[in-house]
């Protein structure tokens, strides 16, 4: 019995997950969607242990890391999960939204040092306070590595002029009808990281119009392989930027102005923690599935007619 007493007296001190250090967070602050990784078991802590705002218990375990996602960025819904947003005004108005994942212990005794990652994404608004329309082909990444420093990058989407990926074109991109075939350029890019962060391609799909979840889609890329027998994909998840090209075309429209928009499901992965590649195309599913690490860039083709 006393061997008994003494194992139940330990149990306690135990460790159900095995601890990390908790200096690393990465926030990518997508057009529609915020998306925060922390290391996995931060101080000891589980997922379940660990809340949005201190409200919902809605993190998910990936590899190496805890996962939390705000999916509303609605100005009008000030409280998703204990989300806050701020809107600024003048000649650059702007939304920021708050939020942090905390520690959170109901027992009577707690030994891990508790955590608190506070972040915050701020978004330029198109200027209606009650609904406002961020940039849809641009993301901003937030990576805080403790000491090693805090770091910033824009990831963006970009139209370019031929395979060499030199030179991007302006936004929105307009083809003539004439051009209906012609190849299309597409690089998604990070810039301010180092090469130990990889852009990954996993979804893109076209839809003629600007939601993302419209049932009358084209899909060009599903699960990082070529669904379309003109997608070419040059690179993708070995370094900061990731590139590939289809071929133009256009839903059947009676207007003589029909305007497509490109969507692509991008993650930025940590090279020194994951593996990023992804695996070969000849051992997937054909069936469509959203990347749950992943957010959504969005940018418009206007197919103009003559």
């Amino acid at each position: 019995m006393a061997a008994v007493g003494i194992l139940f007296i330990v149990l306690p001190m135990t460790w159900a997950c095995t601890p990390q250090k908790a200096d690393y967070i990465m926030v990518s602050c997508f057009p529609n969607a915020i998306i925060a990784n922390v290391p996995e078991c931060p101080y000891g802590w589980e997922i379940g242990q660990l809340s949005l705002g201190s409200v919902c218990y809605s993190g998910i375990n990936t590899p190496g890391f805890y996962r939390f996602t705000i999916p509303d960025l609605t100005p009008k819904n000030h409280s998703y999960c204990g989300t806050l947003s701020e809107y600024v005004g003048g000649k650059d108005p702007r939304y920021i939204f708050y939020n942090s994942i905390v520690s959170n212990d109901s027992s009577l005794t707690v030994r891990n040092q508790p955590v608190n990652y506070t972040f915050s994404c701020t978004y330029k608004a198109a200027y209606l306070v009650n609904n406002a329309v961020f940039s849809q082909r641009v993301a901003t990444v937030y990576v805080n590595n403790g000491s090693l420093g805090s770091f910033k990058s824009q990831l963006s989407m970009n139209v370019f002029t031929n395979s060499k990926f030199l030179y991007a074109k302006d936004a929105p991109y307009v083809i003539d009808t004439s051009e209906i075939g012609s190849e299309v350029f597409i690089g998604i890019e990070a810039k301010g990281l180092s090469n130990r962060f990889k852009v990954v391609i996993t979804n893109c799909w076209a839809t003629p119009t600007p939601y993302s979840t419209d049932k009358k889609r084209w899909t060009l890329i599903q699960k990082s392989c070529s669904l379309d027998n003109t997608v070419i994909i040059f690179e993708n998840a070995k370094d900061s930027r990731s590139m590939f090209k289809f071929n133009s075309f256009r839903f059947q429209r009676l207007e003589k102005v029909s305007t497509v928009w490109l969507h692509c499901e991008v993650q930025v992965c940590d090279g020194e923690k994951l593996f990023c590649q992804p695996t070969p195309c000849t051992s997937r599913s054909t069936e469509f599935e959203s990347d749950p690490n992943g957010g959504i860039l969005t940018m418009e083709f206007k197919v103009r007619g003559i």
